[in-house]
C-alpha cells in the first residue's frame, strides 16, 4: 500500500479496521485503474481480504466510492469553512483557504483524484448528496470573495466565475502533483494563494 494509504489519517473515522483497509485499497485501485475498470476482487486483493469479506462491509463497489467521495468532500469543505470563518481581512482568509485547500489536494493527491474525478460513477442519490457538498464548497469561497469585493479589497466583476476559476485551479493539483517533484505541498499552496489573490484583483495597500 502506498505512502498516502499508510498515512490514512483522513479515514480515521471509518471503522472497523477491515472497512478502513478496504477504503484505502479502493482509493489506490480507483486512482490507478479508474472506477469502471476496477473490480471488487482487485480491491479485496489489495486489502489482503477475500471478495466475500468485502461484502460484509460494503454492499457494492459504488457504496465504497460513495464513502470515499463523501468523506473527502466533507474534509475539503471543513478546510474552506475554517478559513472563511477565521479572523483577518478577506485577502488573509482567501489566502488561507487556497493554501490549505491546495495543500490537502497535494498531500492526499491519490485520494483527491478519486474524490474529484470519479464523481460521475456515483448512483443518483449519492451523486445528489455529493453535489450538494460541492455547492457548499463553492459557497464558502464565494462568500470570502464577496466580502473582498464589498470592502473594496478585491476588484472582480464576476464573483461566481472567479470563484469557480479559483476552485478549479486548486482541484487540478490532485491531477498533476508528484510527491517526488520539485515543489512540496506547502510550496504549491503558497504559490496558488498568491495566484488566487491576483485572480480576484487584490492590490496590496
Amino acid at each position: 500500500m502506498g505512502a498516502e494509504g499508510q498515512r490514512g489519517g483522513q479515514w480515521a473515522d471509518v471503522t472497523p479496521d477491515a472497512a478502513r483497509r478496504l477504503v484505502t485499497a479502493a482509493v489506490e485501485a480507483f486512482a490507478e485503474r479508474g472506477y469502471h475498470a476496477t473490480t471488487t476482487r482487485d480491491i479485496a486483493g489489495r486489502a489482503g481480504m477475500s471478495p466475500a469479506a468485502l461484502y460484509i462491509h460494503y454492499k457494492t463497489k459504488e457504496e465504497l466510492l460513495y464513502r470515499i467521495s463523501s468523506v473527502g468532500h466533507r474534509l475539503a469543505l471543513d478546510i474552506l469553512r475554517r478559513a472563511r470563518d477565521s479572523g483577518g481581512s478577506p485577502a488573509d482568509r482567501l489566502s488561507e483557504a487556497v493554501r490549505s485547500f491546495v495543500r490537502w489536494h497535494a498531500e492526499h493527491h491519490t485520494t483527491a483524484r478519486v474524490v474529484q474525478y470519479e464523481l460521475g460513477a456515483l448512483g443518483e442519490e449519492h451523486y445528489a448528496e455529493v453535489v450538494a457538498l460541492r455547492r457548499d464548497t463553492d459557497a464558502a469561497v464565494r462568500s470570502i470573495v464577496e466580502d473582498g469585493v464589498a470592502s473594496g479589497d478585491f476588484a472582480t466583476a464576476d464573483v461566481p466565475g472567479t470563484t469557480l476559476a479559483v476552485l478549479s485551479l486548486c482541484i487540478d493539483v490532485a491531477r498533476w502533483f508528484n510527491a517526488e517533484g520539485k515543489r512540496t505541498p506547502d510550496e504549491v499552496g503558497e504559490l496558488y494563494a498568491d495566484l488566487a489573490l491576483r485572480m480576484v484583483g487584490y492590490a496590496k495597500k
